[in-house]
């Protein structure tokens, strides 16, 4: 992939996990969204401004449902102020160097949404809830496959996606420890973890079927202390390949 970078969904402190990573703070070649849920989204106006302070003076690319052109739109609206200050004031940042060029993804299928110089990217259809559109995507290079599942309940699009692919990427949660909560309307809580995520089980029981080399697990929803009883469930499932459990900053 050479110098480029690519961005899977955006949350809070997004540029500065990226000045931690030692990437080019002009940000990514792309973003990608697999849906609009607040916390893959607060760091999106981070990225699209910070970026444009940094030097970047070129349209941001970036991948989505439906609602992504909508809400691009009204970001750069709410700073309307800030860039006409840095733009026609003593800062003399590039004109609409804060530009996004959005690309709604079509009604959930699975399509090719990038394809350039050897990388090429595919967005396909996940389960999330109440969510009309949610997207996974497959990263295929001339030397490696990476799947991320985005949030998702088990889906058999992820399982065809991963088959023989170099990593899967997967949210997760300990479904030994989903109980209503203490809380207004927490009775619906194991309910909404059937219909929204993807338990140690179900993952165990996907990754069994598609043998990703390695599989890493993110957006874990629980405690850590659970970590290890979910790499045991999955392990049971017949899952033969390395468990990673996913931080801040790691490589692959």
């Amino acid at each position: 992939m050479g110098a480029r970078a690519f961005l899977f969904d955006a949350g809070a402190g997004v540029m500065h996990q990226f000045a931690r990573a030692h990437l080019p703070l002009t940000g990514p070649t792309a973003v990608f969204f697999t849906h609009l849920h607040s916390d893959h989204t607060l760091g999106y106006p981070d990225v699209i401004f910070t970026t444009w302070v940094m030097g970047r003076h070129w349209p941001l690319q970036a991948y989505g449902p439906s609602g992504l052109a909508d809400l691009t739109h009204h970001l750069i609206e709410a700073w309307a102020q800030d860039e006409d200050i840095r733009t026609n004031g003593l800062e003399h940042e590039a004109p609409h160097g804060y530009d996004v060029a959005v690309h709604e993804l079509a009604t959930p299928t699975r399509q090719v949404v990038y394809d350039s110089a050897g990388v090429r990217i595919t967005a396909f259809p996940v389960l999330h809830g109440s969510w009309k559109e949610s997207f996974g995507y497959r990263i295929d290079t001339p030397t490696r496959s990476i799947v991320v599942s985005g949030d998702t309940r088990y889906a058999e699009s992820v399982e065809r996606e991963a088959r023989g692919a170099d990593v899967l990427v997967h949210e997760v949660y300990a479904s030994a420890h989903v109980v209503p909560e203490q809380r207004a309307r927490g009775d619906d809580w194991p309910e909404y973890m059937r219909e929204f995520h993807t338990s140690d089980a179900e993952l165990g029981r996907l990754a069994a079927a598609a043998q990703p080399k390695v599989l890493v697990l993110t957006h874990i929803v629980g405690n850590p202390k659970w970590d290890d009883e979910i790499v045991s469930t999955i392990r049971r499932a017949g899952y033969r390949g390395r468990i990673v459990v996913g931080h801040d900053l790691d490589r692959f």
